[in-house]
């Protein structure tokens, strides 16, 4: 009688598999393979080789605490084949006398997560011996076709799933500034963090069972992720902080990748990093995604809306010297970013499928938790607001109609309404590439035009929504409308006559120098009367410093101006903020709100004109001392400045970048001389081949966002 077959080794080729599973970044010496996909595995027999109708080897494979066959998190099958396109599958290669080659394949639809395969051996009236052979990690498939997260671009692949650096887009409409930004997913220990974050969900500690099972899903994952990289319900990875105290953590503004971040969480058991902004709920959530397999990049969208009251009206304030104030309900941001991820919506109508808006920064819950999304791009552009999920809140993200109001005397009266001034220059970086996209016509059709407008009906027909709008209304809410006779209603199809247009004066701000961080600001505001009468104006100018998110802080510089045109004249009248008036006030997001509010003797009308400044430093420069080569010491110098004509303190330069640098470099500095210029060497030992890019920033007592980038190809050997 023969012997039962006996299992002596086995090699799981992982760094043959992971090279063609896009997976050599990892890791070359554990197995980390996608689904849909083929892998190769070498079994070594200790008494005899496998013999075809004797012995029958079983396959297992199983994830999560409580693995199910009926909830798809375990598996059984063999190399006889049988069972549907749905099911792991393994095929004989090659026989050798005491070796077999195996090909194992999981469903384009599998669960992703960390695995432990098995061996049953049965030979025939022999033993059925079982075998342990191994734990793998099983990751989405953007190059299969099958899987929902399919890419057909390799370009767009290697951009979106491979690239481990990138820019995120900061600043205004009028001054787009690219952050550098390191994610790292291929980074050491990143995919394992990643893993931990799934099962630090609330869904997976209320029932791990159906988490797992549900995790083949890149519309389940992203929501979990969406939710997991804020601590807002579950112990997620960032705590957001949106004022200016940050003594007990990092002030948004300092990162410069999410490698550290992610660490920082998994090193502290879990504990909430403090602190992010939206910049970098976003940045770190694309890390996490393009690590588990589903193709992502990062958005930003200029001048975008928070509508907490889901009216698509976002409603601003001012009061009669001009000043903006603070609303506790809606906001403009100055910029928001969030991510947008590559999948097909089988839970959605047809068409709706593509990138998919998350946005990871708590603003509002979702279902009960704070996430947003997956939001399909297509929904928003064509006002399909009732689609799952959030596409309501993302609509009016790009798209709301901005009420400015008067605030004066108890009383709110409206200045103007506004239909395209909320998403502008929505950006990305492009594929393969340091340039910016505009993908705004993504998200709607051009401003102004009858579509944008009959999209925008459609939105508030499907959210049913009815809106007043007469020019007054008072203070409380519970008192009535009092509207001028005078003042006909207005249709929601267009814009609000503006003020100007009725007294026919315009007023405008134009800078006459780069408004460079340390110097004063030098600006006019320019008065142009369109009528044939004599205009006498009072305008009340206002300069305060903003948030981000668009809260204002208390006015640090105001004036009146008096202003007599003559017809068809045009004026202007000169303004200067010295360096030492704004200083003290200025936020990190280095934003000034200049307004002027304008008045005219024969009119109750008021104009109102502002504009958003953001203060700019010199860059950091990083140059590459000679040829960078894998595992050969390089120097890298960085330069860098102090731009201000006063001395800075607590200096401290950070500089980073995967496949240089096993972890973030910091160098304390200390005192930095006024309008000083230093720079230091940097030694490090490149050991990840390929394009490469180093991101460098230095903070101070002054100011804390000081950014510099250089990119770097690194040689496999001379």
């Amino acid at each position: 009688m023969a012997q039962g077959l006996e299992l002596s080794a086995t090699d799981f080729q992982s760094s043959w598999n992971n090279r063609w599973h896009h997976t050599e970044e990892i890791s070359s010496e554990r197995l980390l393979v996608r689904r849909g996909q083929a892998f190769y595995i070498t079994l070594y027999f200790r008494n005899r080789g496998f013999q075809p109708g004797l012995d029958n080897i079983i396959f297992v494979v199983e994830t999560g605490l409580l693995p199910d066959l009926a909830k798809g998190t375990r598996a059984v099958f063999s190399m006889a084949g049988g069972g549907g396109p749905s099911l792991w599958k393994a095929s004989l290669e090659t026989n050798r006398a005491a070796s077999l080659d195996v090909s194992l394949c999981a469903p384009p639809m599998a669960a992703v997560g960390r695995y432990l395969l098995k061996v049953h051996i049965d030979s025939f009236q022999g033993s059925v011996t079982a075998y342990q052979l191994g734990e793998f990690i099983l990751l989405f498939n953007p190059w299969c076709p099958g899987d929902a997260v399919y890419l057909d671009s390799e370009p767009q692949r290697q951009e979106y799933v491979m690239n481990d650096y990138g820019f995120i887009y900061q600043g205004n409409k009028t001054w787009v500034r690219p952050c550098p930004w390191n994610y790292g997913q291929f980074e050491e220990n990143i995919i394992d963090i990643c893993l931990e974050l799934l099962d630090k969900s609330l869904n997976f500690q209320v029932d791990p069972a159906t988490d797992c099972a549900l995790r083949g899903s890149p519309v389940y994952i992203s929501r979990v992720v969406s939710a997991m990289i804020n601590s807002n319900d579950d112990s997620g990875v960032l705590n957001g902080k949106w004022s200016e105290d940050y003594l007990d953590g990092i002030n948004p503004a300092e990162w410069t990748g999410s490698v550290a971040i992610l660490r920082q969480w998994h090193a502290t058991g879990c504990q909430p990093v403090c602190y992010g902004q939206c910049w970098v709920f976003a940045a770190v959530m694309c890390t996490v995604m393009r690590c588990l397999g589903i193709p992502t990049r990062v958005i930003t969208n200029f001048d975008s809306g928070h509508d907490t009251d889901g009216n698509l009206i976002i409603d601003e304030y001012y009061d009669n010297t001009g000043r903006i104030l603070e609303n506790k309900k809606d906001a403009v941001w100055n910029f928001h970013v969030w991510n947008e991820c590559w999948m097909a919506r089988k839970d959605l109508p047809p068409g709706y499928g593509g990138w998919q808006v998350l946005d990871a920064t708590p603003q509002e819950t979702s279902n009960g938790l704070y996430c947003c999304g997956p939001a399909s791009v297509r929904a928003i552009k064509e006002g399909e607001v009732d689609l799952n999920y959030d596409t309501a809140f993302v609509f009016s993200m790009v798209n709301a109609d901005c009420v400015c109001w008067l605030v004066h005397g108890g009383k709110e009266q409206r200045l103007y309404r506004d239909t395209n001034s909320v998403g502008n220059f929505i950006s990305t970086k492009s594929i393969q590439s340091d340039d910016r996209d505009d993908i705004t016509e993504n998200y709607k059709y051009e401003e102004g035009s009858p579509q944008e407008r009959q999209v925008f009906l459609k939105a508030l027909q499907k959210l049913k929504i009815e809106r007043f709008e007469g020019p007054y209304r008072a203070n409380s809410p519970s008192s009535k409308p009092m509207p001028l006779s005078q003042n006909r209603p207005r249709s929601l199809h267009r814009p609000s006559l503006r003020p100007s247009d009725v007294i026919q004066v315009s007023l405008k701000f134009q800078l006459l120098d780069p408004p460079n961080m340390g110097q004063d600001i030098r600006f006019v505001l320019l008065a142009l009367n369109m009528s044939l009468q004599f205009k006498d104006l009072k305008v009340s100018l206002s300069a305060q410093s903003l948030l981000h998110d668009g809260s204002p802080l208390p006015p640090f510089w105001q004036d009146i101006a008096f202003i007599t045109l003559s017809p068809e004249e045009a004026k202007t009248h000169p303004c200067q903020i010295p360096y030492s008036k704004y200083s003290q006030y200025l936020s990190t997001d280095k934003l000034i709100h200049i307004s002027a509010l304008g008045e005219e003797k024969s009119s109750p009308e008021k104009i109102l004109v502002d504009k958003i400044i953001t203060l700019t430093c010199p860059a950091i420069m990083i140059n590459v001392l000679g040829a960078a080569i894998v595992n050969q010491p390089l120097s890298i110098q960085v330069i860098f400045s102090n731009p201000l004509s006063e001395q800075v303190e607590d200096c401290v330069l950070t500089v980073e970048g995967s496949g240089l640098f096993k972890k973030q470099q910091r160098v304390l500095i200390g005192v930095f001389k006024p309008q000083h210029r230093a720079s230091i060497t940097l030694k490090t030992v490149p050991f990840k081949s390929g394009q490469r890019q180093i991101q460098a920033n230095l903070r101070s007592n002054k100011f804390k966002d000081v950014k510099g980038y250089r990119n770097v190809y690194v040689d496999l050997m001379l």
